[in-house]
């Protein structure tokens, strides 16, 4: 098996927080400079999605913008 396949078994056994934890240290190891929301700016957008003044993405939308379709 090869080292990668070792550690996403081991990491599936974290529960769904610590997962998180470590894709996002991962992530910042990739983009040093990732961008960052405040808080402010992520309840302004949820605002415009509740409101219908912009509209989220299917999960294939997402997936397809993401390059993975």
């Amino acid at each position: 098996m090869s080292q990668v396949a070792e550690l996403l078994k081991e990491a599936s056994k974290l529960d769904l927080l610590d997962r998180a934890e470590l894709v996002s240290s991962l992530l910042e190891e990739l983009d040093p400079s990732p961008h960052y929301v405040n808080d402010e700016e992520a309840l302004q957008r949820l605002q415009d999605l509740k409101s219908g003044r912009v509209k989220g993405l299917s999960q294939d939308e997402f997936w397809k913008a993401c390059g993975r379709s």
